[in-house]
């Protein structure tokens, strides 16, 4: 799969810029307590394809900076949803920002279609079911091998 940097036509996305921008959606939306797909619907495929494109730069960068970047330019509004508020008892098991990152980028990549691009991938992934799924970490999805969650996403849950 080849997804052109949309400023740099002769430059290549990677995976890596993926999973920079899964981590920082994953990010911006713990810090705004908002569903993901809130951040991800919020800045929209052609803000994806831009924000893709400047990964390999911006990961240079300091994360909150990048994150209130993002929360200054789309107008992302603080929320109520707070993906780590879990009982108790997992307290000890929230995933970090990072970790999420890979598991959506890995989810993605798994799952992207011929004609799509991973901004394609990205709105996607984070607006079928199965990301509420993944993202309640009372259950165990989230640390399930990537063909379990592979398999989840193409039946629409476990």
């Amino acid at each position: 799969y080849v997804m052109k940097n949309v400023y740099f036509p002769d430059e290549e996305v990677t995976a890596d810029d993926l999973y920079f921008v899964c981590y920082m959606v994953e990010r911006v939306a713990r810090q705004l307590k908002q569903p993901n797909k809130y951040v991800v619907n919020s800045i929209g495929k052609q803000g994806l394809r831009e924000k893709l494109s400047l990964a390999n730069v911006l990961h240079c960068e300091n994360p909150d900076s990048v994150a209130h970047d993002w929360i200054e330019a789309y107008g992302l509004q603080q929320g109520e949803y707070d993906v780590t508020n879990v009982d108790a008892k997992y307290t000890d098991r929230i995933p970090t920002a990072t970790q999420m990152g890979k598991v959506y980028c890995r989810l993605i990549i798994s799952t992207l279609q011929e004609s799509e691009d991973y901004a394609d991938g990205l709105n996607r992934v984070y607006n079928h079911p199965i990301a509420e799924i993944i993202d309640d970490y009372n259950s165990s999805a989230y640390y399930e091998p990537s063909y379990v969650l592979t398999r989840g996403y193409w039946a629409g849950g476990f």
